[in-house]
């Protein structure tokens, strides 16, 4: 199974729905986002698949709009912490503006995949047994980035907008 990760879209819907066009061609099964979604307008760009979110520092007091607009496009509103699992893996899905909580999901070895946003720099490694990963962002960076990952093979790949 391969899933889209996006982060960071600070409400810029051209970016989100440039990003839905390469996750599409890419054929992923499921997007996440992991924060600062910005706008309710946003997750409509994702409509096409199961999609999960988290909220970032920037959606602070707007947790019931965008919650209502992730429903309303299909999707899954998680606040400001996800734990789920997907295709037999356990994910944890954050903003990582909480360091305390970041740090608790990225070293405790609970997770196979930790998906994270906030810095706007791409990044994937390994801590133990856990991939933890930044997509990028869709604003506020240069370049715009996305990531797909394998979780059969729990494999990542950042790709440019």
């Amino acid at each position: 199974m391969r899933i889209g990760i996006v982060s960071d879209t600070h409400a810029h819907l051209q970016n989100a729905q440039a990003a839905a066009r390469m996750l599409q061609s890419l054929e992923v099964e499921a997007v996440l986002h992991c924060g600062d979604i910005g706008s309710p307008a946003i997750p409509g760009a994702f409509s096409l698949w199961p999609t999960h979110y988290v909220v970032g520092n920037v959606d602070h007091g707007e947790e019931d709009a965008l919650s209502a607009a992730v429903t309303a496009a299909g999707g899954r509103f998680h606040g400001a912490f996800a734990d789920f699992m997907l295709n037999g893996r356990r994910i944890a899905l954050l903003h990582s503006d909480d360091a305390r909580r970041f740090r608790r999901v990225t070293t405790g070895n609970e997770y196979d995949l930790v998906c994270y946003g906030h810095s706007h720099i791409a990044e994937q490694h390994l801590d133990g047994r856990t991939l933890v990963l930044n997509p990028g962002a869709l604003y506020r960076a240069n370049p715009h980035q996305i990531a797909v990952v394998d979780l059969t093979k729990l494999e990542a790949m950042h790709f440019k907008l």
